[in-house]
């Protein structure tokens, strides 16, 4: 990894901090594991509670025919995860900045190219599902949790990962991968939950396309909240289209047809942005300053010490 590096050996922290938020101000990929194994232990232990407790109430064979089911089984873990997700950032000092800063990098005008195919996506699942097999229950309960879902997966991958990479010196086109491909890793965890291998591996490809599109979006809007909202918004409709999470569903509309390829269209734009992305936040990064838009910078000087 070290040729992903800085031309510094470690990260430049400027606050004074020390304890537990010096550790991780240090950053580092395997701080980004850490912090990823030990939400995603919490993350399913709480569901394993869940189901020892309330598991009655969910409807194992038909989870989308009952809102309470949709609650419980999906809505109370990223509930959970978010509000963990959220103690962690406060206890190292990280809200509101850096999580919810202004990116410390910005985004190049070809990133705008992004949210397009992400907008249309939802769109073609909207108009393309048979939201009449719903109760409006399950469909505003599926929402509520998409809502959950885009906060928790993303303060995670797009927030707390992409800062410990950042302040460990790492190249942003470094950045973007490895966040993506934690992100991608993370639903590996479907394997635990009875999903075959077969059904695991796309939906692998497909979030690691997917969060390279996040990462984007994050860099060219300057902020973590459009990733969240279209994150927020994925999830439900694809949700609803299909009648499960992550399954390929039996609704044979030719717009879902269609927003299925937007596997192929993420992955395919995710290894051009491989290749093209540019950029350093190292230094503002582990200071948790936003991006200074100067003459010396657009002009290729470096500033405090970073060059775009």
């Amino acid at each position: 990894m070290s040729a992903d590096r800085s031309d510094a050996s470690s990260a430049v922290v400027t606050r004074s901090d020390s304890g537990w938020p010096g550790f991780w101000n240090r950053g580092g990929w395997w701080r980004a594991v850490a912090a990823v194994v030990v939400y995603l232990g919490l993350y399913l232990g709480f569901g394993w509670v869940l189901g020892r407790t309330v598991g009655g109430a969910v409807h194992r064979g038909d989870l989308f025919s009952d809102a309470l089911s949709v609650f419980i089984a999906v809505a109370l873990p990223v509930i959970f995860g978010s509000a963990v997700l959220l103690a962690f950032a406060l206890s190292v000092r990280w809200l509101p900045r850096p999580l919810f800063g202004r990116q410390p990098v910005r985004g190049s005008w070809w990133m705008w190219i992004a949210p397009a195919p992400i907008v249309v996506t939802i769109l073609l699942r909207v108009f393309g599902s048979d939201w009449g097999s719903y109760s409006g229950g399950v469909i505003a309960t599926t929402f509520l949790a998409g809502i959950f879902i885009g906060i928790s997966e993303e303060l995670l991958t797009r927030g707390i990962v992409v800062t410990l990479l950042r302040r460990h010196g790492y190249r942003e086109w470094a950045v973007a991968v490895l966040s993506s491909l934690i992100f991608a890793l993370l639903h590996t965890s479907n394997l635990l939950s009875g999903q075959s291998l077969l059904t695991v591996l796309p939906t692998i490809g497909f979030t690691f396309g997917f969060g390279m599109m996040m990462y984007l979006t994050m860099r060219v809007t300057g902020s973590i909240i459009w990733p969240i909202v279209l994150h927020a918004l994925t999830d439900p409709t694809t949700i609803l289209a299909t009648g499960g999470i992550d399954v390929s569903g039996t609704n044979t509309s030719p717009l879902l047809t269609f927003a299925g390829l937007s596997t192929f269209v993420f992955l395919a734009f995710a290894l051009i942005a491989m290749i093209v992305i540019r950029g350093n936040a190292h230094g503002r990064a582990a200071a948790g300053e936003p991006e200074r838009h100067t003459a010396a910078r657009d002009a290729g000087t470096p500033v405090n010490g970073v060059t775009q």
